[in-house]
Formats: C-alpha cells, structure tokens, sequence
C-alpha cells in the first residue's frame, strides 16, 4: 500500500473497512462481519432469512444522502490546525514576496498593451525593474521569518489528512436513482492552471484568484437541472453515424455574410422537437443560413446582454456551401431520443466580469480567413468537429479538476462548488515532506460529485521528476452511492489524476499508468460488496500526453486503453475524425480569434484556427514535429475514460470539448455522458 494516502469509508455495514494511512503508518479496524448486501435502510440484507422482521425493513427507505466518515476538516486537533495557520503566516511574507517576483514576467496580453500605448514598453519595463528591485530586499529580510515557519510547516503538513471533504448542507444533492429505468451520467473534467500567479506566468496566464472567481461561476452557476431522459446538455450521435457524437447545445449567434448584427432565428433543434417523438427527415434543411467565419466587430458585451433564449444554436446544417462549412454531413441536431428541450443554461454567453481578462484586452490576432481568402496549402474541405461547444453542460453530475494549486483560489472554488455539487473532495494530497522529498505544492486535485461520496482514497505518485517533483501529484478515487434497489447498493467509481508533464518523460508516464491501472482495481476490490450494482468507474484527468504525435508513442499503446475506453480513440495514434485537441497554443490565448466562448467555438471549428490555436503533434524532446500531417485536429491531452465492461449496461451518447474557459486555463474542458440501465430483474 502507498504511504501518504487514505481510505474514509462510510459508517456500519455500508463500509467494507474502516481504515486511515497515515504518511508514516496505517491504523485499522476489524472489518464489519460478512453480510449479503444492504437493505435500504443500511441493515444487512435479509433475502432468504426466515426472520419475519426482515421484510419491512427490506422495504423502508435509504437515509438520503446516508452518513459518511470523509473527514470535514484538514487535520485531526485544533492545535495542529493553529500549528499550521501559525506557520501559514509565518511563510505568507516570504511566498507573496517570491510570488510578486515571478509574475515580473509578462504575459503577451500585457505585452500587447504596451506595444498599443505611446510609450507603453518603456513604462513597463521600466515599472517592473523598480518592483523588482523593492521585491528583492523585501525577500531577503522575509527569509528568517520563512524559514522559521517552514520548520513548523513541515511537521503540521505531515500530520494533515489527505483530503477533506466539504458537505454543502444547504445544497440538495441528486435524487437516488431508480435502475429499473434509465438514466444518464454526465462527467467533466478540467485542467484550470490555478497556479500561484507567479509561476501561471510561465503558461501565460494570471491574476489566480480572479480567474478562480470566473471559472467556478462558470462551473456552479446556479441550481443544478434535473435529469430528462436523455439529457438537455449534450447531444447524441449524429443520426445515420456509428462513432459521431454532438457537442453541447450552443447559443452562439448566427453571422449572415459580412453583416454587423446578429439576427435571432428559430433554433433548429427546436424544430425538430415540435413533434415529440418523430425524427426529422435526414434530408431535411436548415431554416437556418450558413454562417460564414469572420473577425467579430461586435463588442462582447452585446452579444451576452441579450435574452440567451432568443438566440439560434449555431450547427452545421445539411447540404452545406464548400466554404461556409467544410463538412458536409446531415443535420446534427436530430437525437436519438428526441425529447422537447429548453436553451439549456443561460451561462453560454457568460459576463464579461465571468471572464478574467475584459472584453478590451485581447490582443488582435490574425484576421480569420473568409471564402474569398483561403489560406494557401490549408484544405478546405476538412470536416468540423461537431464536439465543440461555448457552455459547460448545465446538468453535470460530476466535476474532476486539476492544477487547482493555488490555496486562496482553490478556498474560493470549492465554496462556489458547494452551491451545485453537495459534495467536494478538497486538500487532495498536501504538500510538505513526502517520500523524503520536499512537496511545495499539494495535488492540485478536485473533485465535486452531486451523489454522495462513500469512500475515497489519494495515492501519491512515487516518480515525479524536474518540476513535476514539487508538486504531490498522484491519483484520488472515490466511490459514489448512486441509490439502491432490493437491498442493493447500487455504486460507481471515478478516478481524478494528473501525470508527469515535460514531454521527454514518457517513461515516467508510463509507470503512472501502470500504478493507476493497480490502483484502480485495488480501491474498486477493496470496496465493492457481494450484490453491489456497478453503473460506471470513470478516469478523468490531464494525462500530458496525446494520441498523434510521434513522441508519446509509448504511452498511447498502454494497456490501460484495454480496459479503460476513449471514446475519442480508434486505436494508438489514431483519433476518430470529429475528435480535436484540449491543449492550446498558450502564446495564442488572448489573441482576438480565441478571446471569446463563441469566437474560440467559430474558430476552431475550421482547419486554419486549429492549425494556429491548438498545440501540434510533437517530437520525444517536446519540439514540435515538422513532420505531421496538417491540418491537425491538435494534442488531446484531457481525457474522460470509462471502463469498457460494466455489469449494467452502458452506452456513450455525448462527448463534448468546451470552450467556455476561454482567456481562463490554457486547456479545453472535456464531458462524457454515459447512459446507464435499466438493471435487469
């Protein structure tokens, strides 16, 4: 077993063993007596008994959410709580000190302003050498106050749990799940890059806490939706395609030729709901007329002061023109199970304030190709991956974050989180002294799920290297209670990871992937009980490597894929053709094109924006490879996997790549829908 990592199961029989690993030892508890499942009220399972008494409680409801034994709080005592706030405050001058330091250096939307200022570069070259020269004594007086607070920071971090969970009571969490009918499971996952704003310098962003004050009103606008067959988030495959799945309803505008306004039209998707239950016929075309890509001269704030339900999903529609949309396909917006649906979130065109870098900063980028300009040697007949969408799926039922380092703005993630998911697993993995090496940073690891949390274990990764080594990076799995049925639990598992990121160190990789494909099968044995009803185990998380280029061969032919599915994935080193990269080209982010939800949607959606804005296929040395086919779809790095055999059945009807955290992470967000059930008799 790993050190450093803890196990917290549920109380009573509903717990298959009660035990804590702490960093240097492990302290157990006899295991409960064997049993034959769980009634729904938490009592042995009966069936078979010839006790009369048996029967009723068979029959009495489950405490809804049921207790649990997560700890609510990062460390064991008050006094090691006030050790550790001691030494917080002893570091504080040191780290801010440091921190102010590092984010010296500019991002290229700063440098962008200064280049637009009479005078610009001066001032700010010259303001940042003044800082720095304050920053730096600043520093050097702080050290004997830092270090004094590290050596009490050190024993207060080993003592510190391994995660902690936050149980929003005022918060409802989702109704138990009935198996005899079907239901749908949406999962995000989402790489932030909340890192201290010092070192988010080094991937062009900034201002932390503001971002996390952005994305987590992104994340948990409101009130969660509740579950409608099958589902108003996501779209379903296309009709007549086998592998083709829709993104996320969008309610991006609708640009006629080189107009200046928008102009509102009826939704297509609606129209294909006026009759509940009839499909539309595949031939049938689009009221709508065929946007054509172009530099958006409409300010921002316009666009998203409008009524959202007053505006057309944008779609590719049937029986396109060759350059207002280059993949001929039918009309997407037929689903499966068409089902009478409202515009699915008013946050598809979020605020300006939602956003951490205002509607005026962003740096004019290249002007989009339009049909008269083509660009030379880009095809213009590539298809547009149907995938893409401006808004995060109003109805996720579980969200996986990583790089949430940063504490200020993982506090003011997680309380935000609490408003829509009941239950948040935070503090993942904590820094300090692991392994004999020192961990400035914890894990970076979120998780927040509507269902409650059963169990849930970190395991640290043992083989980070250069500045992966820093950070306590490793893997938290966590089982869900999704409802019961005759005594039965019925329980899925979700594992959040984060592996080794320099791209010369796939071999490192590779061991992670061995360790977590262990570990998973470990936690599952360890808590799965006799009669339990499986409805999905799920793998999110930033893998830091991608399934086209020539240097993460190692790690695409990994037997992880085996038994884990991609839905994205036709096999090692080959994608499906709608599949597109979560890794931007983090010199590009703030660029017109990208600056927006919309704007990044439109442009991505054609071969020229992925070739600029996404990051390429790259070579075992992390260069790029001259040597790739273009236009590529760019490096998916982010993935949501799904265990290819469940015991009930399961099917992906949604997969999406999300634009909505444009000028916020250097990373797309990605959600899977699975479809689980019904249970048989």
């Amino acid at each position: 077993m790993c050190r450093g990592g803890g196990v917290y199961p549920t109380p009573g029989p509903v717990a298959s063993r009660q035990r804590w690993d702490a960093a240097e030892g492990s302290h157990s508890h006899p295991p409960p007596p064997p049993h034959r499942g769980l009634s729904p009220a938490g009592r042995p399972n009966c069936a078979g008994a010839p006790d009369p008494g048996c029967g009723p409680a068979a029959d009495a409801p489950m405490p809804w959410p049921p207790p649990t034994r997560l700890p609510e709080s990062p460390f064991p005592s008050p006094a090691l709580a006030a050790l550790a706030a001691v030494a917080g405050g002893l570091l504080a001058p040191s780290w801010w000190a440091l921190d102010r330091l590092l984010a010296l250096r500019p991002t290229t939307a700063q440098r962008a302003r200064w280049q637009r200022a009479r005078g610009g570069r001066f001032c700010g070259v010259g303001a940042r050498v003044l800082a720095g020269l304050a920053l730096v004594p600043a520093l050097l007086l702080s050290l004997p106050l830092g270090a004094l607070g590290l050596l009490l920071w050190l024993p207060a971090q080993a003592a510190r749990r391994p995660l902690v969970l936050q149980h929003a009571a005022g918060t409802a969490p989702a109704p138990p799940w009935d198996p005899r009918s079907r239901r749908s499971f949406t999962f995000l996952s989402a790489n932030l890059c909340l890192l201290p704003s010092g070192l988010a310098r080094f991937s062009n962003l900034g201002r932390t806490r503001r971002r996390a004050r952005g994305i987590a009103r992104l994340l948990a606008p409101g009130a969660p939706e509740e579950p409608s067959g099958d589902r108003d988030g996501l779209l379903g495959p296309r009709h007549g395609e086998v592998s083709g799945y829709g993104g996320t309803l969008g309610t991006s505008w609708p640009w006629h030729g080189l107009e200046t306004e928008a102009v509102p039209v009826e939704d297509p998707v609606m129209v294909a709901h006026h009759t509940s239950g009839l499909e539309m016929p595949e031939d049938n075309p689009s009221p709508v007329a065929n946007p054509v890509p172009m530099t958006n001269t409409m300010p921002w704030l316009e666009m998203s002061v409008a009524n959202p339900s007053s505006m057309a999903s944008l779609s590719p529609m049937a029986n396109p023109s060759p350059m207002a949309n280059p993949s001929p396909m039918a009309n997407p917006s037929l689903l499966a199970n068409p089902s009478p649906m409202a515009n699915p979130s008013p946050m598809a065109n979020p605020s300006p304030a939602d956003n951490s870098v205002p509607p005026s900063s962003p740096t004019p980028g290249p002007a989009p190709p339009t049909a008269s300009t083509p660009v030379p040697g880009m095809p213009t007949s590539a298809p547009a991956p149907s995938v893409l969408s401006d808004h995060i799926p109003p109805d996720t039922d579980f969200v996986c974050l990583q790089e949430v380092f940063d504490g200020a703005a993982a506090a003011l993630l997680r309380r935000r989180l609490g408003r829509r998911f009941p239950f948040v697993l935070w503090g993942v993995g904590p820094g300090g002294l692991r392994r004999r090496r020192l961990r400035v940073l914890g894990s970076g690891l979120v998780l927040g799920s509507r269902f409650p949390l059963l169990a849930a274990r970190f395991h640290p990764f043992p083989n980070g290297a250069r500045e992966d080594a820093l950070a306590n990076k490793g893997l938290l799995v966590a089982q869900v209670l999704l409802g019961s049925a005759r005594g039965r639990r019925l329980v899925g598992f979700i594992g959040c990871t984060h592996l080794q990121a320099p791209a010369c160190d796939a071999t490192i990789r590779e061991v992670q992937l061995t360790l977590l494909l262990r570990w998973l099968r470990e936690f599952r044995q360890e808590q799965e009980q006799r009669g339990d009803l499986v409805a999905f185990d799920v793998l999110c998380g930033d893998l830091n490597f991608d399934n086209c280029s020539q240097g993460d061969t190692l790690n695409q032919q990994h037997r992880l894929f085996e038994e884990y599915q991609d839905p994205c994935r036709r096999g090692p080193g080959q994608d499906q053709p709608w599949a597109i990269g979560t890794l931007l080209n983090y010199l590009k982010i703030y660029e017109e094109p990208v600056s927006t939800p919309e704007k990044m949607k439109r442009t991505l959606s054609q071969p020229w924006g992925r070739q600029q804005y996404l990051a390429g296929p790259i070579l075992c040395n992390g260069d790029p490879d001259p040597a790739a086919p273009r236009p590529w779809q760019g490096r998916r790095v982010d993935y949501v996997l799904h265990c290819g055999h469940p015991p009930l059945p399961t099917e992906v009807t949604g997969v999406s790549v999300i634009t909505q955290l444009a000028t916020c992470s250097d990373h797309l967000p990605v959600a899977l829908r699975l479809r689980v059930g019904p249970a048989g008799p």
